[in-house]
This record gives C-alpha cells, structure tokens and sequence, in this order.
C-alpha cells in the first residue's frame, strides 16, 4: 500500500471549498473562514503565471488538496507519462493534504474526451484498474483518493454493484475513498437504488474526505434523469443523506463544490457553514 509521506499536512477536520479564478481577490483580501481549499490539479500544470501567483499566496494560509480529471484510470492505455509527471511536481511545490482523481475513464487512444465516464463493473475491470491505480500511487509516492461518479447509463455487463466495486477498488489498490455523497444521490435515482444501501456498504476506514455539490434535473415525457452539473446549491435530500454519512463516517473532511455558473463568495461560505451546522450536531437520528 501506498503511504502518505512524512512531510504531508495533516488532514483539516472541517469543510472547504473549491478555489475558481473569479474567487482569487476574495480569498486573499477577506482571508475568510474556511477551512481549506480544493484545486483541480490540471488548472496548475503550467509552470507559473496567474494561476500560481494566487495559489501559492493562498497556499501559505490555507491546507491544499489537489483533485484530479485526466488521468483517466479506467483506460486501457497506462495514464500518460507527462501528465503524470506534472501531477508529481505540483505534489512536489505546494504538499497537499489529500490528493484524488475519479472511477472513470475518459480517454481512448490519447484522445481525451470531455467527460468523466463510467466503467462497467466486472471482475476485469477491476483488477485493471486497482492496478493502474497502484502503479501511480507507486510514481506519486503516495495514496491517492479515488471518487464515485455519477453516471446516467449501466453497462449490462457490469456483474457488481457499484458500491461492493468502490470498496474492492480501495482494498486492491490501497487507495483512500473521496465519497461523493451527490453522486451516490444522483446515481440512486438514475439507476433506482436506495442510497442508503450505497453509503452504508462502504466501510468506514478507506474513506477520507465527502464532496457536496448541487445537480439539475432534466425532464422527459417519459421520466427524468438528474445531471451532476455542479451549478446548484446542495439539494435538501443530498444534506439528508450528508447527515447520514456525517454520522456514520464521523472526521473526515468536506468539500463544497461548484464548477460552472460560479456564484458570489458568500454563497460557497453559506454552503460549508451548513455543512459545519451539521458536523457540530451532538446527536443525529438514524431510521
């Protein structure tokens, strides 16, 4: 198993927010009271510039993940070897207390699609890709997180569930859980489970760190499907099921995420104070 080096800050017991460009003055002339922030790593691969200019201020007061989108693990081809390389150099500048990447695969060839797909869940699959994943954990010299995604197909392949896949990922691979505590709302009803079954399923020890976000719902004469689209405020049902993780999961780190239609500051902060609301509650009522 991978091993976090021993140079690596310790992991903030709070909620964070996802750090966007139109934030950057904010965050430096406010210095606001969030616990850390979250970066994709791929918006840093460049070698300075503005990017890096606001990061590494923001770095010196505030603990730092990086979460990836383009290794594509699931791929059949190995993750590419510069992309890989640049990960380990961002690692290497701002030391990071969790690093994460996702349960997709998104590339085909060295073409790069512009989405986070799904793998069907076999017994093939998984042995390839706790295998891809043990490989980069071994260059990084360090665990990884990998995440749930959501989805809005299922392979008629797929011989596992998804939660039982999730867990045998992280026993094979040695990698930490990212619990994206929307994407298993989304998923539960796109693919019509019970959600609880999903978050109850996944022990307790590999999981590190919860992501909120919002989704949309997209209708249909026939039905619905909901989009993980990260442009919303975090769904009344998601912070029910975010209550239920909190206590069965207890310390682990939250992370607030919004991605596109990027709203003022204030409303990332409202969202980790409804999060932090919800962490402080002494006693939380489990059906």
């Amino acid at each position: 198993m991978a091993r976090l080096p021993s140079n690596a800050e310790p992991t903030p017991v709070s909620t964070g927010v996802g750090l966007r460009a139109e934030h950057y003055d904010d965050v430096l002339s406010r210095r606001p009271g969030v616990g850390w922030f979250e970066v994709h790593s791929e918006n840093y691969f460049g070698a300075g510039g503005k990017p890096h200019h606001y990061l590494t201020q923001i770095r010196r007061d505030y603990p730092l993940s990086l979460h990836g989108v383009g290794l594509s693990l699931g791929a059949a081809e190995a993750p590419n070897k510069s992309h890989l390389n640049k990960l380990k150099g961002l690692i290497d500048r701002y030391q990071p207390f969790l690093v994460s990447e996702h349960l997709s695969w998104s590339s085909v060839n060295g073409r790069y699609l512009n989405d986070l797909l799904p793998l069907p869940y076999t017994e093939a699959t998984l042995e390839h890709i706790s295998g891809q994943i043990a490989r980069v954990q071994d260059v990084l010299g360090r665990q990884i997180l990998i995440e749930n995604v959501s989805s809005y197909l299922e392979y008629e392949t797929s011989t596992v569930p998804e939660w039982e896949y999730l867990t045998a990922v992280a026993e094979r691979s040695g990698c930490g859980i990212l619990l994206d505590v929307n994407n298993i709302y989304v998923n539960s009803r796109n693919h019509g489970f019970d959600p609880l079954t999903f978050l109850n399923a996944v022990p307790i020890a590999p999981v590190q760190e919860i992501h909120l976000a919002g989704f949309t719902v997209n209708r249909f004469d026939d039905g619905e499907i909901l989009i993980d689209t990260h442009n919303q405020r975090v769904a009344d049902d998601v912070w029910e099921l975010y209550r239920r993780a909190i206590h069965r999961f207890r310390a682990v780190p939250t992370l607030i995420e919004w991605d596109t239609d990027v709203p003022p500051f204030d409303v990332l902060l409202d969202e980790a104070r409804k999060a932090d609301t919800i962490r402080s509650e002494k006693r939380v009522r489990v059906a």
